[in-house]
């Protein structure tokens, strides 16, 4: 069809007019807009909760930490055989310029790490053997019952007589806490991961070795961390009574040094670093759990 045929069919058929006012396109355009609006106001009013989220337990902590104090310098104003903050705080400069506590910190932090480190790569494996096979856990769990009845400190005195007076025993104590807290963790993640999740692996075809890799040691992993951190609270509880071994450096043997000349400041020094370097390694194990345990719902 010419253009000129096009325009005399027009003109006996002409369009219907389209009723003024916004096209269908710009209306779609302007819903389009209005969403993504919408969307990014609801993206940054979460942000913004969860900024308020992780802001307020921050302010809370510093709320606490002050009040602490504020309590513990009333108690020393009031009477007590107590070190005020500042004397404190004095103490410890003085110990930090001359290295003292920089030195025995390192000292304490290093056998915490080392018989912490041991006593979990031992505990996971061995919770793990007894949660899975029946047989290992009949042979395995009487000792570990046990022994777990036994306060680490009461083996220091068969420690010293059968490892010498070394960095061994000292270490072994720390080893034995930490390793009694996580194993009973670890075997209880194990026992109770729900029958369910396996029963459906085994429907689908999956062995014991995938099913023990995809089901258990996942559902097993809060308890484990759970333990991990209960050791760690264990180890650094058995460190003051572990350095008494013949020790010559580290922060339980300057308090019980402290001890025999009254030095009440050097002694709250010791308490604070080991408040604070326990309290630094367990945020590490929490951010940890955090990471490893994204599926879980958190309150």
């Amino acid at each position: 069809m010419s253009v000129l045929d096009k325009r005399s069919a027009d003109r006996r058929h002409p369009r219907p007019e389209q009723p003024p006012g916004p096209s269908p396109d710009a209306g779609a355009g302007d819903d389009a807009a209005g969403a993504t609006k919408d969307g990014d106001t609801k993206s940054a009013s979460r942000h913004t909760r969860s900024g308020r989220r992780r802001g307020l337990p921050l302010a809370l902590n510093a709320v606490s930490v002050a009040l602490g104090i504020a309590v513990w310098w009333a108690f020393a104003s009031a009477g007590f055989k107590l070190p005020t903050p500042p004397e404190v705080v004095d103490r410890a400069a003085t110990l930090i310029s001359d290295g003292t506590l920089a030195d025995d910190a390192l000292a304490s932090l290093t056998r915490v790490l080392v018989g912490f480190a041991l006593g979990t790569a031992v505990a996971v494996p061995v919770g793990f053997l007894m949660g899975w096979y029946g047989i290992l856990r009949g042979l395995i769990e009487p000792w570990i019952q046990f022994f777990r009845t036994i306060p680490p400190l009461a083996i220091i005195p068969l420690a010293v007589v059968a490892m010498g007076i070394d960095e061994t025993p000292k270490i072994f104590v720390i080893f034995l806490a930490a390793f009694l807290a996580c194993v009973i963790s670890t075997f209880q993640g194990v026992v109770n991961v729900d029958r369910t999740l396996i029963n459906a692996a085994r429907v689908l075809g999956a062995g014991d070795a995938t099913i023990f890799a995809r089901v258990v040691v996942p559902a097993s992993t809060p308890f484990i961390l759970v333990g991990m951190r209960v050791g760690l609270g264990s180890a650094w509880a058995t460190l003051v009574a572990a350095e008494l071994i013949a020790a010559q450096e580290g922060l339980g043997y300057r308090m019980q040094n402290a001890q025999l000349y009254y030095d009440l400041p050097t002694i709250f020094v010791g308490l604070v670093s080991i408040g604070i370097l326990g309290l630094l390694m367990d945020r590490v194990l929490l951010l940890a759990e955090r990471r490893l345990t994204r599926w879980q719902e958190r309150r």
